[in-house]
């Protein structure tokens, strides 16, 4: 369990070092501007100095501003000598405060000074202050215009969410497949924002947020892009996670500049994805909670219940946590509606096929409806990889057409993983996993309730697997049966059980079907019911959300210890019936399951046509010889 980081202190100034920074360089722009416009003396003498240097007569020349006198001094040598010298050299500049003096003039005219005044320069000192200011005026605008930190600064409260115009939006209710239900609950929202007088004529109050929920790759994003493009109206997107900073405050002072931007553009949508991350429950955390986060959520709550009634702004948000997400936010008058958004059934995944497929080559031996059959469980990202991946196979190996070989092949890729060609194995180690997935098959097919086996393989494919044999369910189910679940339990089985049968011992390939196949019977205890001792009793709890919780995995325990013993002590006698069954099964069948593996190691991979071939061809062999005996 994550917790959250200690409470940030509310900082007094966000970005203060810039601002002291421009002040000095102001300062120093300034000085450095007089200090250039009004020249610098060599020597800086008191005003008393200079009035004996006035009356010994050794003041060659001054010139007379408003607050200064500066002028030359002559050397030690005599007056007379310095008279005739040339008129270049003028002596040792000084420099002297000006003081209210009367008889200044009077003295100078009797030592026979050259003497001049300067009016002062109304606009010069003007521009001493102008330039520097305008200066880092420009310095800014570079870094604004550059995107550098004076840019951040400038727009650090404002929303990050991207508009997208109502002109640019080319996705609509036809680009998305596979969920017709929700498709039909978010065309209430597109009527409204098209004609909503329609709807407040008979005082119809239209949903403020939709919630979109589904696993991941469901399609949310790209419903609410089709609910924006279907209305043609502007689109606001941002992720959750794009509110909240590290400064309190930040995030609430986004969400509403964003709801001041949507009530600008009106009628418009506001997609927000990833809701919890600013959506979870408040005040469930431990040790100090998040201020910045909660102050989010309440400003997102008061902008949701605050705004007017039929004001054209229509909040989507997803999310694939909805037990995280605070009550405040469910409540009629937020979110009033949540549009679920399941993994697609066969003629879903048959639709969502053929918009991936539209625009592109494929060759006449394809069926969708075959490809659609032989993913269950895929998601609409799913199959649209499943489609890029044969179209990148295809052009690999120069295919002017996708292939349906080129499907199968992709399939294999997205749910076993890439083939591993570099990974060796031994003739003993191959001659073994040709075994394991020849018992696996040969359960599947011989058992009550078969799925139809359509392609075995022992070619190393993913991170682990060192062959696979892969099975098409006929038909989509909902529902499971008690020998059913048996069933599959020992087919996962039948592989350890081959490995045992004709190598005579058994070897650690069979971990993850070990894994799967006590998930499944302590499941089928413990959850469903179906078991003996412990009867109708419930003794497990989902982790995560249905939907979010793959086979097996992601169950607590909610039971005492003499319930938990109960249950082991019957999981671990109905494995060992389910093995005793796929073992008794394959001893059976044993020339077919040796046929099946001789095959495999000559040639690796075989389809459903060869399987068929292989397994009539033993059988016939089998009632030659026992006509023979």
């Amino acid at each position: 369990m994550t917790t959250n980081p200690p409470q940030q202190k509310r900082p007094r100034r966000i970005f203060p070092f810039r601002r002291w920074w421009a002040l000095l360089i102001a300062i120093w722009a300034v000085w450095l501007m007089q200090s250039v416009t009004n020249g610098a003396a060599d020597r800086v003498i008191p005003y008393n100095e200079f009035k004996q240097h006035l009356s010994e007569g050794s003041i060659q020349r001054c010139t007379i501003e408003e607050g200064r006198i500066r002028g030359w001094i002559r050397g030690d040598e005599e007056t007379s000598a310095i008279e005739e010298s040339s008129a270049d050299d003028q002596g040792t500049p000084f420099e002297t405060v000006r003081l209210e003096d009367p008889d200044l003039v009077r003295e100078l005219q009797d030592a026979g000074v050259e003497y001049r005044a300067i009016p002062p320069d109304p606009w010069g000192a003007l521009w001493v202050w102008i330039l520097p200011v305008g200066l880092i005026f420009a310095w800014i605008f570079l870094l604004r215009s550059m995107g550098g930190p004076g840019t951040q600064a400038a727009t650090f409260g404002k929303s990050k969410a991207r508009i997208v115009p109502e002109k640019s939006i080319s996705v609509n209710f036809n680009d998305v497949a596979g969920c017709e239900e929700a498709k039909s609950d978010l065309k209430e929202i597109v009527d409204f924002l098209q004609s909503p007088k329609r709807f407040t004529a008979l005082g119809a109050r239209i949903p403020k947020g939709v919630l979109l929920v589904g696993p991941p790759g469901t399609g949310k994003t790209l419903l609410a892009r089709a609910v924006a493009g279907q209305a043609s109206v502007p689109f606001f997107s941002i992720s959750g996670s794009e509110f909240v900073e590290m400064f309190v405050g930040v995030g609430a002072a986004r969400v509403r500049d964003l709801f001041e931007k949507a009530k600008a553009k009106a009628p418009c949508l506001i997609f927000v994805d990833e809701l919890d991350a600013i959506g979870r429950q408040r005040g469930v955390q431990f040790g100090a909670v998040n201020d910045e986060r909660e102050q989010t959520l309440n400003q997102l709550l008061v902008e949701l219940d605050g705004f007017e009634a039929n004001s054209g702004v229509i909040l989507l948000a997803a999310t694939n946590r909805p037990d995280v997400l605070d009550r405040a936010l469910l409540r009629p008058g937020r979110f009033d509606r949540q549009v679920i958004l399941d993994t697609p059934d066969l003629s879903g995944r048959e639709a969502i096929l053929v918009v991936h497929a539209a625009g592109k080559p494929m060759a006449s031996d394809v069926d969708l409806q075959r490809v659609a059959r032989a993913t269950p469980g895929f998601t609409g990202a799913d199959l649209a990889n499943t489609i890029n991946e044969a179209a990148l196979l295809a052009a690999r190996r120069s295919h002017q057409e996708i292939s349906a070989a080129d499907l199968d092949d992709a399939i294999e890729k997205v749910v076993a993983g890439p083939e591993r060609k570099s990974r060796r194995l031994s003739e003993r180690e191959k001659r073994r996993v040709a075994y394991h997935e020849a018992g696996h098959a040969l359960v599947a097919i011989h058992s009550k309730h078969p799925d139809p086996v359509r392609k075995i393989s022992i070619v190393p494919r993913g991170k682990a697997a060192l062959g696979y044999t892969l099975q098409t369910p006929e038909s989509e189910a909902f529902l499971q049966t008690r020998s059913e679940i048996l069933t599959r339990v020992q087919g996962l089985l039948g592989g350890r059980a081959a490995e045992e049968l004709l190598a005579g011992d058994v070897s650690t390939g069979a971990q993850n079907d070990l894994e799967r196949a006590t998930a499944l019977i302590r499941q089928m205890i413990g959850v469903h019911g179906m078991g003996s001792r412990v009867g109708l009793l419930h003794c497990a709890r989902p982790d995560h959300p249905r939907y979010l919780t793959p086979t097996g995995v992601g169950w607590t325990r909610d039971c005492s210890e003499a319930t938990a013993r109960a249950i082991d002590q019957e999981a671990s006698e109905l494995l060992q019936e389910a093995y005793e069954a796929a073992r008794e099964l394959l001893t059976a069948h044993q020339e077919e399951l040796e046929a099946l593996a001789r095959d495999l190691l000559e040639t690796e991979t075989l389809d459903r046509e060869r399987i068929d071939e292989i397994l009539s061809a033993a059988t016939n062999r089998g009632s030659v010889r026992d006509g023979i005996c």
